[in-house]
């Protein structure tokens, strides 16, 4: 049994290597940097490529935003169906994407709950930024992801912050090691509650852009809670497509998968088709993974 054990235990570190391996290979189609990282929540099991280095977030910050203010609505300090008034000074630029602003040109007043489908599901950069607001700002948003000690994600500045001034996305960065924490934070319920978690995953579920990216290549119908992000283009070079998301396999475990493409030269079916191949890659190895472990008993 120890043999059996010592020569599965190899095997698994063997198909952790291979996966960086698959990584490696990949990457370079996007004629950029990337950084991928990916965990098997329910074991720890881990690989990445460049999974410490700086990556401007762009939308994928609207996730740790959205997670702060339902911390706030646990604690009774903000209601789900509190109402908000959005003024036109509120609203991010034309170019930036905010069906907010374009449905309600005046204005509007809605509840927290909109708020939050807004920014998660459309990733409206309007929503984003009132919400960041009841969040307590970008301090309050950190002081949250240190009250869950997830590290490697840096909010500073506003959505409008970041469209008046191209340098500045560069500041509010993660890791791909930290957005897996931060995926692995939100599937362990790590500072919200039950119901706060749910409406996080459901949103995440729901989220409309990104179709092409981590579910691009993943069987039809596959679960994928996730949040994208996508930056400018500037002199041919794109600075962000990103993508960070939950999987869930065939057998309810549960994959977490960041994949972070910036400064790239490559076109959006290439850029998209990398972090989509990425994803792939990891369901295979977590699917292999999973049938050279040995039975129980």
């Amino acid at each position: 049994m120890i043999h059996r054990l010592i020569l599965c235990a190899a095997a698994a570190a063997l198909s952790l290597a291979g996966l960086r391996g698959e990584f490696e290979k990949i990457a370079p189609d996007a004629r950029g940097r990337v950084g991928a990282a990916v965990m098997l929540l329910e074991s720890g099991e881990s690989a990445d490529l460049g999974g410490g280095e700086h990556f401007p977030m762009q939308s994928v910050y609207k996730l740790p935003i959205a997670m702060a203010v339902l911390r706030r609505v646990d604690r009774d300090e903000l209601k789900l169906d509190q109402v908000v008034k959005v003024e036109r000074s509120d609203f991010v630029r034309q170019g930036q994407y905010s069906p907010i602003r374009d449905k309600y040109p005046q204005g509007a007043e809605l509840s927290v709950a909109e708020l939050l489908r807004y920014a998660v599901s459309e990733s409206d950069g309007t929503a984003s930024d009132v919400l960041l607001n009841l969040a307590g700002g970008a301090q309050g948003v950190m002081a949250f992801l240190n009250e869950i000690n997830v590290k490697g994600i840096n909010v500073v500045n506003s959505e409008k912050e970041i469209g008046r001034d191209w340098q500045t996305q560069y500041e509010n960065w993660a890791t791909p090691e930290g957005a897996v924490s931060l995926l692995a934070a939100l599937q362990a319920g790590r500072g919200l509650s039950a119901e706060s978690r749910a409406l996080v995953l459901k949103l995440t579920t729901e989220s409309i852009p990104g179709a092409k990216r981590l579910k691009g290549q993943l069987p039809a119908g596959t679960i994928v809670a996730h949040k994208t992000g996508t930056g400018g283009t500037r002199d041919g070079v794109t600075s962000a497509t990103n993508d960070i998301g939950i999987v869930t396999l065939p057998d309810g475990r549960h994959l977490a998968v960041a994949v972070f493409v910036s400064d790239s030269r490559a076109d959006e079916a290439t850029r998209e088709a990398v972090i989509a191949r990425i994803a792939k890659a990891a369901w295979d190895w977590a699917s292999s993974a999973q049938q050279s472990r040995p039975a129980a008993g």
